[in-house]
């Protein structure tokens, strides 16, 4: 099965209040935690991921995909174009706090090709890792490598994905919070 990225312009990143259908996504590495009362299904995806966190009846879901990826309007509680540098935080009931920060960087190739050789390495040992085919036009493909820290009150998500055909890093950091 061939796994390309789509273009780093063409990104989204969105939250649900809910959990969204599998078959909405290609999935080519995942990974499923358990810490307490709460749970997390976490895939990489072609474009990026999903994260999927349920506590006690409660269900956050945060997808970085394709703008142009079908995806529900109900319960969506945040949708950004990836783009820039954003924070921003959502409080559910229960007294639950979902915090997330993204990063779309632009580097020199240079920058590129040496973030990227350090991502394989260290990942070998650490974390959800998947290295796409690549494009034709790059002689590598991209990489996606997703580690998580669990704590008995929270849950906080790194990601990585590079963007080889742009020379651009998309970093994102997504915390889960107890009361």
């Amino acid at each position: 099965m061939l796994s390309v990225r789509p273009k780093v312009a063409e990104l989204s990143f969105q939250v649900f209040g809910r959990a969204l259908h599998p078959e909405l996504f290609e999935v080519f590495a995942s990974k499923t935690l358990e810490r307490g009362d709460y749970r997390a299904q976490i895939d990489i995806t072609s474009a990026g991921h999903v994260i999927t966190w349920r506590y006690r009846g409660l269900t956050l879901t945060e997808v970085a995909c394709s703008a142009q990826h079908p995806l529900p309007e109900k319960r969506r509680l945040l949708s950004y174009r990836l783009k820039g540098e954003r924070n921003d935080r959502v409080e559910c009931r229960g007294g639950i706090v979902y915090h997330m920060n993204y990063q779309l960087e632009p580097v020199a190739p240079e920058v590129f090709w040496s973030f990227q050789e350090q991502l394989n390495s260290d990942s070998q040992h650490n974390g959800l890792m998947h290295v796409f085919d690549a494009s034709g036009r790059m002689a590598l493909g991209a990489v996606s490598f997703i580690n998580a820290e669990t704590r008995s009150r929270s849950l906080m998500v790194q990601a990585f994905h590079t963007f080889p055909d742009d020379y651009a890093i998309v970093k994102t950091q997504s915390v889960f919070e107890l009361p």
